[in-house]
C-alpha cells in the first residue's frame, strides 16, 4: 500500500514515520509513505500557495493551481478521468483495480478538512484494502473548493475541532490504517479485539492464541484491561480476571464494554447490534 501526502510541511512527518508500528511496516515493505512539498509547485518569487478569499473574510485559502499541479504530477487526474475515460488508456485507479481484481478504484484522494465526515475505524478498514491513498493537508482557512470538487473522493475530519493544518490528521489516518494492514501488527488478532473492532460473529474466537474469554467490540468501546501486579495503589485487579473461568471473564468483559460505552460514548449504542442479554445489562447499568 502507498500513501502520498501533499503538504507545506513535509518535514513534519519525519518523526511521525520513525516510530512504532508505522516504522516497522515501512521497514518490512508493507507500506510506502511519500510526502510532496506543495511549495515546489508555486512558481512566483515568494512560492505562495495561498491567497485572500473571494467575498472577503478572515484568513487565507490554499490556491487551486499548486494543488492541481501536485496531484497531476502524482498521476492523479480529475475524478471524471479516474472513474472512466472512454476510449483512453486505463487511469491509475482503474489499472490498480484491475491488478487487484477489484471492481472499485484502488486509489482514493482525501481532503483533510474540519468540514469533512468524521474518520472512523470503518473508514480505516476501507483504506487498508486500497492500493493507494492520497492525503491533501488543508491549511489556513481551507482549500479552494474546486480542488475538492474536481479531485477529491472524500472530505475527512478526525474530530469536531479545528487544527492549524491537516498534517496531524494525516498522521492519524496513516497510523490507524497501517495497523490494519495484514502483517503490520505482531499479532493480527489484536487488531480485532479493541474499541470499534469487529463483532463476535465476525471473529473466530476459537482460533489458536485467542482465548474464549475475549469479546469482539462490535463497534462498542473496549473493556478495561489489567496486568501484574494484582494489587497497585491500594486497588486490586477484579477477582473475576484472576480465577481462570473464561466464561465468567467473558461475561464480565461484555458488561464492562457496555458500561464504558454508556458512560463515554452512548451514541455508539444507537447503532450497535445488541443482544437481548446486552439490553438487560444496559437496563441494570442505567438503574
Amino acid at each position: 500500500m502507498r500513501f502520498d501526502i501533499v503538504t507545506i510541511f513535509p518535514e513534519y512527518f519525519e518523526g511521525v514515520l520513525a516510530h512504532g508500528i508505522v516504522r516497522r511496516a515501512l521497514k518490512q515493505g508493507l507500506v510506502t509513505v511519500e510526502t510532496r512539498d506543495l511549495r515546489a509547485h508555486a512558481h512566483d518569487r515568494h512560492r505562495s500557495v495561498d491567497d485572500r478569499p473571494f467575498g472577503g473574510g478572515e484568513g487565507m485559502v490554499l490556491k487551486p493551481e499548486p494543488l492541481a499541479e501536485a496531484l497531476e504530477e502524482l498521476g492523479v487526474g480529475v475524478k471524471a478521468q479516474r472513474r472512466g475515460n472512454a476510449g483512453g488508456e486505463p487511469t491509475l485507479s482503474e489499472q490498480g483495480a484491475r491488478e487487484r481484481g477489484s471492481k472499485g478504484a484502488a486509489t482514493r484522494v482525501i481532503l483533510l478538512s474540519a468540514q469533512g465526515r468524521v474518520f472512523t475505524q470503518a473508514i480505516a478498514r476501507e483504506f487498508a484494502g486500497l492500493q493507494r491513498v492520497v492525503l491533501i493537508c488543508g491549511r489556513y482557512e481551507g482549500v479552494d473548493e474546486r480542488i475538492n470538487e474536481l479531485y477529491c473522493d472524500m472530505e475527512l475530519s478526525i474530530g469536531d475541532y479545528v487544527l492549524s493544518g491537516g498534517e496531524a490528521a494525516a498522521a492519524v489516518v496513516v497510523d490507524a490504517t497501517v495497523r490494519l494492514i495484514p502483517g503490520a501488527l505482531g499479532n493480527q488478532a489484536s487488531g480485532e479485539f479493541e474499541s470499534f473492532g469487529a463483532a463476535d460473529a465476525e471473529i473466530d474466537v476459537g482460533v489458536e492464541g485467542v482465548p474464549r474469554s475475549q469479546h469482539g467490540a462490535g463497534g462498542l468501546l473496549d473493556y478495561p484491561h489489567y496486568t501484574r501486579p494484582a494489587e497497585f495503589g491500594g486497588l486490586r485487579a477484579p477477582e473475576v480476571l484472576l480465577n481462570g473461568d473464561h466464561a465468567q471473564i467473558r461475561r464480565w468483559r461484555r458488561e464492562q464494554q457496555l458500561k464504558k460505552t454508556l458512560e463515554n460514548r452512548p451514541d455508539l449504542l444507537e447503532r450497535a447490534a445488541l443482544s437481548a442479554e446486552d439490553h438487560k445489562i444496559l437496563e441494570n447499568l442505567k438503574s
